[in-house]
């Protein structure tokens, strides 16, 4: 019998309907596992226990009357620090944000509100978002729930450690080069980074998503119903189509006659340690055996390209700082000052180069999954590394080497998914990508899906010290 806390949403809404649970006492239970893990994990930030258990009372009543909200009402759920709520300071993960209540919930948040989820709490960033771990000059340092010597990813790194811990089963993050899908490979979870625009969130920005942390497919499915509606403060939002997120389970069956792509090098940054290598070279021959075709690929990232991309981030980010009061300035992390800084020298022809290598990217990585129904890849070429750490690298010159796998298809707008496929020796999990064609974000949903079923048993979550 799974713990309340470890309930998919599915189940917790089926109970709701027949009257064998109630979201006071889910809630209640989901907030008590948050209290033994969070002095290990600080994935939480304005976790307010009274405001979620007065939100659990009215979806309650709302129960008892017949009368739910919307498609999750009384389900748990955290949203991202850097997704406005109403009321709300957003530090953006940084000591040197002043902070200022939201004036309005943004998009992703406003559609869970609407739909009834129970918002249990905010997850925790790193400074600005521009980490891939869970340092930040605001919150406390957020840890991986499977070994609290490493870091959860980042930048969604609350989020991450959040759905791994168990508390409660959905829960949103971002990512313009990774932010969502990394910390899910490194805490055994599944996420999905739609195509550009299909979730709509505030501030719109070149590559940037929304999308679902949660255990299973089935969930980020469940919420992609309600994230995905049309919302006009997007100005890359996607028309509204009516998707049927619900046919995400097509069986094992559907795998056969895909053709695959498999994509082992990214083609620049950090080589694929051998551990992921042979996790990933594992999925393929499960999905080979269940009748998918798979084809090697060649790299189609070039070094180039990745350290355009940083360098045109450093200036803007430079930018960003110089606009700060010195006092402010010296409150953000020393390693994304050093990195910013960096910039400093950079000539007009070079940040304008530095600018082509994400149309450059966009076009390398559509031309390159032209030929696949799917593409596949490792998330991340190593796992999660010690939490103490800004990047595995360490190196504010050397900060985006582990991304070379996931922020081709930021640019390209390509939906690209993590999902567990195994984990190392010592029990750190491990991530495959799964990429479709733009707009197909149902079919990666598919995929991942079937994915699931021929996979290998999962490890048991992990639970608090002590427990």
């Amino acid at each position: 019998m799974n713990a309340l806390h470890d309930l998919p949403a599915h189940a917790l809404l089926a109970a709701y309907r027949q009257r064998t649970l109630s979201p006071v006492e889910v809630v209640a239970d989901v907030l008590a596992h948050i209290g033994r893990w969070e002095p290990h994990i600080q994935a939480t930030y304005l976790l307010r226990p009274e405001a979620a258990l007065a939100q659990a009372r009215a979806s309650e009543a709302r129960w008892l009357r017949g009368e739910p909200l919307g498609a999750l009402d009384g389900v748990p759920a955290t949203i991202k620090e850097n997704i406005a709520t109403r009321g709300d300071p957003m530090p953006l993960g940084t000591a040197a944000t002043t902070l200022v209540p939201a004036a309005a919930d943004a998009p992703p948040a406003a559609r869970l509100r609407e739909a009834g989820a129970v918002v249990v709490a905010k997850t925790t960033m790193p400074d600005y978002g521009m980490l891939s771990s869970g340092l930040s000059s605001f919150h406390p340092l957020a840890r991986n729930p499977w070994d609290l010597s490493k870091g959860p990813g980042g930048s969604s790194a609350g989020g991450g450690a959040a759905a791994a811990a168990g508390y409660g089963p959905l829960h949103i993050g971002t990512d313009i080069g990774g932010s969502l899908r990394l910390p899910a490979s490194w805490c055994g979870i599944f996420s999905l980074k739609p195509s550009l625009g299909r979730i709509p969130i505030d501030p719109p920005y070149t590559g940037r998503a929304a999308g679902p942390m949660t255990r299973t497919v089935a969930d980020a499915a469940l919420m992609m119903q309600v994230l995905g509606q049309s919302d006009a403060r997007d100005s890359m939002a996607l028309p509204a189509q009516d998707i049927a997120w619900g046919r995400f389970d097509q069986g094992a069956e559907h795998l056969r006659g895909l053709h695959i792509g498999l994509l082992l090098e990214a083609g620049c940054g950090l080589a694929v340690e051998p551990e992921v290598r042979a996790a990933i070279e594992q999925a393929a021959r499960w999905l080979e055996q269940a009748g998918a075709h798979i084809v090697p690929m060649q790299p189609f990232m070039t070094q180039a390209m990745l350290d355009g991309m940083d360098h045109f981030w450093r200036l803007r980010s430079l930018t960003d700082l110089q606009a700060l009061p010195a006092a402010q300035q010296r409150k953000v992390l020393p390693y994304i000052r050093a990195w910013a800084d960096s910039a400093a020298g950079l000539s007009g022809t070079e940040v304008f180069h530095a600018s082509q290598q994400f149309h450059l990217t966009r076009v390398a990585t559509v031309r390159a999954c032209n030929a696949f129904d799917y593409v596949i890849s490792p998330v991340a070429p190593m796992p999660a590394f010690a939490a103490e750490l800004p990047s595995p690298t360490n190196d504010p010159l050397r900060p985006l080497e582990h991304i070379g796998f996931t922020v081709p298809f930021n640019m390209s707008e390509q939906p690209a998914a993590s999902v567990n496929c195994g984990y190392t020796a010592s029990g750190l999990p491990i991530g495959l990508q799964i990429a479709g064609p733009r707009f197909d974000d149902l079919g990666v949903l598919q995929l991942a899906h079937a994915f699931e079923q021929i996979r290998a048993p999962q490890k048991a979550w992990p639970q608090p010290p002590g427990i």
